[in-house]
């Protein structure tokens, strides 16, 4: 069994994940680089993985300049710094797995897809949602004809409130100007879901939302700026920092909140008096919506519908509609509900029959890491691994909503993609 040698750029969450995962693998990965700017990061790498202190680097570039050392660079940085590093992989031959999204800029998602299919590099967009026992069971149940042409599907992202305040209001992704728009960090999975169930192209997208309930005009008469100082609806606000950092000893976001692995709370309450994680919800600088819909119509006259919210507990929920049956499917409930239309017959299938996967996303962490192995490899016959271009389709059609929701119109998706560069296919 080959074993695959890794360069890891990015050690945050998603870095760390998918690398604990390799290290539960050892035949088939071998982690051999980081490049992580935060020193606790990098250290908890190296130790990790007994990375040798020579091959671990402050930034990406002097990592990618020793040329090709290994098969695969993983790319979990920020948002805003995947292009360069992905172009500069790309340069040096390595194949890729590259964290969602594959840029923020349109233009440079295309540019990523072209450039690879020039140099003959393979990337794989991490949308973890298709390696999941759920997604892949309702992958099954379509491309089965037990629910015969789709007609329309209904999709929900329930973001959870508690993730909404940690990821998109206080935390790296609620400012649109340091990192993206909230549908591009946290649908582009979703939009690429539905992309795959339906099989056909985007003709157009309709989009509605906005920041309505995170924002300084709803914050309780005298909450300070920040939690710890004490709020008069402290005992009762579902975010409130001391709550959710503090008193949470457990919570893997007391690392986001401080920056350091294995905190103290002695680190803890100093970021809960010193940065975002402890100011009071209302307070913050986050400028991303809170909620948003998306309306799309695909070829065939296919309608879907796609909700996303953070006043939920968290979970996606999935209703498909087709000529023979009907499907509903929610990651809260442990079985898929599928209809016949013929036989007027219900019939519950339980996708985690032969186990559930452990890991992130319902397994999807798992799951990826799991099958690009055998992708790499040669040897693998599903459907679940995305194509660069199919993985930058899903994306453009974030962006046509955006430009939709901005300017209060219905986009026109193939003359969007036509008004990209570069010109050529998606």
């Amino acid at each position: 069994m080959k074993k695959l040698k890794v360069i890891l750029i990015g050690a945050g969450n998603r870095g760390k994940g998918y690398t604990k995962t390799m290290l539960d693998m050892p035949d088939k990965y071998e982690v051999v680089a980081v490049a992580e700017p935060n020193e606790s990061f990098r250290e908890f790498i190296r130790e990790r993985h007994a990375i040798l202190p020579e091959m671990c680097f402050e930034s990406w570039e002097p990592l990618l300049q020793l040329g090709k050392i290994a098969d695969l660079a993983m790319i979990t940085t920020m948002d805003r710094d995947h292009y360069a590093p992905t172009m500069a992989a790309i340069a040096q031959k390595y194949d890729i797995l590259l964290e969602k999204p594959v840029s923020t800029v349109p233009e440079e998602c295309r540019r990523i897809a072209l450039a690879a299919r020039e140099n003959g590099v393979r990337i794989v967009v991490c949308h973890v949602l298709r390696f999941t026992r759920l997604f892949q069971c309702l992958k099954q149940l379509v491309d089965s004809g037990r629910v015969g042409r789709i007609i329309s599907v209904n999709h929900e992202e329930c973001v959870g409130n508690v993730h909404q305040s940690h990821s998109f209001v206080r935390g790296n992704w609620g400012n649109s100007t340091r990192s993206s728009c909230m549908l591009l960090q946290k649908s582009c999975h979703d939009t690429d879901i539905l992309r795959w169930l339906i099989g056909k192209p985007c003709i157009e997208v309709q989009s509605f939302g906005d920041l309505t309930y995170f924002k300084e005009e709803n914050a309780p008469a005298g909450a300070p700026e920040y939690c710890i100082d004490g709020c008069p609806e402290g005992d009762h606000c579902p975010y409130n920092a001391v709550k959710l950092y503090l008193e949470d000893k457990g919570s893997d976001w007391r690392v986001t909140a401080t920056r350091v692995e294995n905190p103290s709370d002695e680190l803890v309450a100093q970021a809960l008096h010193t940065n975002q994680f402890g100011k009071c919800i209302f307070h913050c600088d986050n400028d991303v919506v809170d909620h948003q819909t998306v309306n799309m119509l695909f070829e065939g006259n296919v309608t879907a519908t796609f909700t996303m919210s953070a006043f939920t507990k968290g979970g996606r929920a999935t209703h498909i509609m087709g000529t023979k049956g009907e499907i509903h499917a929610d990651e809260n409930n442990k079985l898929v509900e599928f209809f016949d239309l013929e036989t007027r017959k219900t019939e519950f299938i339980d996708p985690n029959a032969e186990g559930e996967l452990s890991g992130g996303h319902n397994g999807g962490d798992e799951g990826i890491i799991e099958t690009l192995y055998d992708y790499l490899c040669g040897t693998y016959t599903g459907s679940a691994i995305s194509t660069i271009e199919e993985s930058c389709e899903g994306h453009l059609i974030v962006f046509a909503a955006e430009e939709s929701r901005r300017t209060d119109s219905v986009v026109d998706f193939r003359e969007y993609v036509k008004s990209l560069e570069p010109a050529g296919p998606v």
